[in-house]
């Protein structure tokens, strides 16, 4: 009984689901049919509207450009450079260090301050130098005064040999101690100047002229021999070590005159390349090239932007005020031949005074905008448009 009571509770649960289905298909059919006509009807709008759209059925508005100049672009003989950046330096920097252990004593100058060849820059204590120097003075009186009795006693016994009252023996004994005496007071004399240099060599003098760039002790401090207490620059003159790549060795020549820019004073100065380096180093494949610059702002660790003639190339240069900076991008305005502005990306290189090579985006015989570039349009058409 129960079994039957569930087959037709079955059997009505599936007639009702049935019943919706096919309520739900009568519902979604016009959907479905109008979602079909969908493809032809968009076929049929095109087709009533392809003779509105074709060309020239409607005229591009363009906003008229007047008073602009353009150039056209033709490759000409530029001179090609090797561009890189190196730090500049004193071409002598001297190291000073003291020659003898001892208490530094005084320090006359600081760093900045100016000096010159031979003027006292500290002083170490030199009290057993001064000591040294007495004992080989008095070292040295008592030797002349031996030298002194050693020739008189040898004239008086060559007197007597000239007599025939000594023996050739006799009077090449006092000849010798005579020689002796002489020797002792050389001696004397040689260590007294000895004496003399170390008791100098406690008072350190610059050995240029220059600045005093750093100071390594202080008063009070220990002075030991070869370790350097300050450093002085001589700033007449000043040297660059550019590093060049390996590919342009033979191009690159001692006597080359270089461009050199240096930012942090805004000076453009004239060097000239002294040394070329012949080995190359194999880890970076460049060599160096020394270049001498003179000029009285530089300061050792300044960095210079430098310039090498390596020959001529044929490029394309446009003056500097043709190019046109949009954010991050950079192009120049560019007319066609029915004078419509365009508005072109460029890739720049070198710089050439007032000029720009252009790496690429311009070809030959181009027209670009080049003066009053501010009322170019990028989709403009130039009125009245002047040619260089």
């Amino acid at each position: 009984m129960l079994r039957q009571r569930a087959k037709g509770k079955r059997l009505k649960v599936t007639e009702k689901e049935k019943i919706q289905k096919s309520n739900l298909t009568k519902k979604c059919l016009p959907a479905i049919f109008a979602f079909s006509l969908l493809p032809f009807a968009l076929c049929l709008l095109l087709y009533g509207c392809k003779d509105k759209i074709g060309p020239g059925a409607a005229a591009v508005s363009r906003q008229t450009v007047e008073g602009v100049t353009a150039t056209e672009v033709h490759p000409s003989k530029v001179e090609e450079y090797f561009e890189t950046s190196v730090a500049i330096k004193a071409k002598t920097v001297s190291l000073v260090a003291g020659r003898t252990m001892g208490t530094v004593t005084s320090l006359r100058v600081k760093e900045g301050d100016r000096v010159h060849a031979g003027q006292v820059l500290l002083t170490v204590d030199n009290r057993d130098a001064v000591q040294r120097v007495i004992a080989a003075e008095k070292a040295l009186e008592s030797a002349e005064q031996n030298r002194s009795l050693a020739d008189i006693t040898y004239g008086r016994y060559r007197k007597l040999y000239d007599e025939k009252a000594l023996s050739q023996q006799e009077i090449d004994q006092i000849e010798t101690q005579k020689k002796i005496t002489e020797l002792d007071y050389e001696r004397s004399k040689a260590l007294l100047n000895e004496a003399r240099v170390a008791r100098d060599f406690t008072t350190i003098v610059s050995p240029v002229s220059g600045v005093v760039t750093e100071k390594k002790t202080e008063r009070g401090s220990m002075a030991v021999p070869g370790v350097p207490l300050l450093t002085v620059e001589d700033v007449s003159s000043f040297i660059l070590e550019a590093n060049i790549d390996e590919h342009l060795t033979g191009k690159v020549r001692a006597g080359t005159p270089v461009d050199i820019s240096v930012d942090a004073i805004n000076r453009e100065l004239k060097g000239r390349i002294t040394e070329i380096v012949p080995s190359i180093d194999p880890m970076s494949r460049t060599f160096i090239a020394k270049i001498a610059l003179t000029c009285p702002s530089l300061r050792t660790g300044l960095f210079a932007h430098v310039k090498i003639p390596t020959g001529e190339k044929t490029a394309i240069v446009l003056p500097y005020k043709a190019i046109v900076e949009k954010g991050e991008l950079t192009g120049v305005y560019v007319v066609d031949q029915g004078g419509v502005i365009t508005f072109r990306l460029v890739r720049t290189g070198s710089h050439y005074g007032n000029n720009v090579e252009i790496l690429s985006g311009i070809k030959a015989n181009d027209r670009v905008i080049t003066d009053n570039i501010a009322r170019a349009i990028d989709g403009g058409i130039v009125a009245g448009m002047k040619m260089q």
